[in-house]
């Protein structure tokens, strides 16, 4: 693995998931209580012996570099040769922004180059999943193959015109490939599953240092991996498809794009499960993040009307349950629920205040948030929407980073 390069791409806007995207990446959006979403994608780096990572950033990319610095770069020795540098826009080729994944590749092609790779694995800084690299690496090298893509099984009608879908022959080479088809190709002899891109490719590295500059060259092109390279790919070069092992070690393969809200609450709600499908309590493919000093949660008052309690619940470090009860939900770290609030179904980032007879149910609420004593959010959509919460399409509402709450005003008849 001393020959192969991660680039993990990191720059998206997010837009889906805003609020929670207003002062932060997409990928460094809190995940599971004490995680950030790229920290998934960088703990499959180190588990399978990637060591030398490069992040391609963008947009609001403040908070990322700073949670990759504290968090990240104690676990690689530089006198080794190993790094993970965060690297932001050079504009060292174009004084634009990034125009598409393969561009945001080459406007770093100097960078690339410099470490002299054999072998490039593009990765996706905003997925929920583990996944051993070497394993696909040597598959890589194994097929002979000038470029190789993680394939998933997806539901037909939950791919169109989400995924890029693949075509393969009896070997696995990919002879045929779509990017977000309105009606995606199945897998032969199954009409109801299609091979779906991970956004996941291991590249022979002057292959792709090639196509990417041929791509640079392309006023037409978009400049993307799914909608110009593969295809081109597919054309000229051998390309293979690697089917998804799972490092989770659950009957079914875990993989989520947490790219919108309702999708970002589900998949932390499930983690509240008794038995979760995504394990994060194991030694064999440890989660890692950034932890800081802090001291252990507590739960105080006990009576029958006003106790400290959590149920189906995930408690970060920190946090006072000051006679506040919490029922399937998770509470970011130094946060405070006090006496008598009632929190169903949500998700508090860290060091938000819930006052005292507050209701929140099936809500987001972002850092630094304080709720006013006896407030309800959840209940009433017309109501929550007055307020200037967002609201999904299946009801989640969200309460953006460190926003003031306030009574609503009625007016006077």
């Amino acid at each position: 693995m001393k020959d192969v390069l991660a680039v993990v791409l990191a720059g998206g806007r997010g837009q889906r998931l805003g609020p929670l995207t207003r002062d932060r990446a997409k990928p460094a959006v809190p995940f599971g209580g004490i995680y950030r979403i790229v920290d998934f994608t960088l703990s499959n780096c180190l588990n399978s012996g990637l060591r030398r990572v490069l992040v391609l950033t963008q947009y609001k990319a403040m908070s990322l570099d700073r949670h990759i610095t504290l968090g990240w770069r104690n676990y690689l020795c530089r006198e080794l040769g190993e790094f993970i540098d965060v690297v932001p826009p050079q504009q060292r080729i174009d004084e634009q922004w990034y125009q598409g994944t393969a561009d945001a590749v080459y406007q770093n092609i100097y960078t690339l180059e410099k470490e002299r790779p054999q072998y490039v694995v593009i990765l996706a800084g905003d997925h929920i999943y583990k996944m051993n690299y070497r394993k696909m690496v040597e598959y890589h090298q194994e097929t002979q193959a000038d470029a190789t893509i993680a394939a998933l099984r997806v539901k037909a009608k939950e791919a169109a015109g989400q995924f890029g879908i693949m075509q393969v022959d009896q070997n696995n080479r990919v002879v045929g490939f779509e990017e977000k088809p309105a009606e995606p190709k199945t897998i032969p002899g199954n009409p109801e599953y299609c091979l779906a891109s991970m956004g996941i490719y291991v590249f022979n590295a002057h292959y792709l240092f090639d196509e990417l500059c041929k791509d640079a060259t392309l006023p037409d092109s978009a400049h993307d991996f799914g909608w110009n390279i593969i295809p081109s790919m597919i054309r000229n070069c051998r390309v293979q498809a690697f089917p998804f092992l799972d490092e989770n070690r659950k009957r079914n393969a875990y993989w989520r794009d947490v790219g919108t809200i309702d999708s970002y609450f589900q998949a932390n709600i499930e983690l509240t499960q008794v038995e979760p499908q995504l394990n994060l309590y194991d030694d064999h493919w440890p989660v890692r993040t950034y932890q800081p000093n802090l001291p252990p949660s507590k739960f105080v008052f006990n009576s029958e009307d006003r106790c400290g309690e959590a149920h189906d619940s995930i408690i970060c470090a920190g946090t006072i349950l000051s006679g506040g009860r919490v029922k399937r939900s998770i509470v970011g770290p130094q946060s405070r629920v006090n006496s008598y609030a009632e929190i169903e179904e949500s998700i508090l980032f860290s060091r938000v205040n819930i006052g005292r007879n507050a209701k929140i149910r099936r809500a987001i609420i972002d850092k630094g948030v304080s709720i006013p004593e006896g407030f309800c959010i959840g209940f009433d959509r017309a109501e929550d929407e007055a307020r200037g919460f967002t609201v999904s399409p299946s009801g989640i509402v969200v309460i953006a980073k460190a926003e003031t709450i306030e009574p609503l005003m009625v007016a006077s008849s």
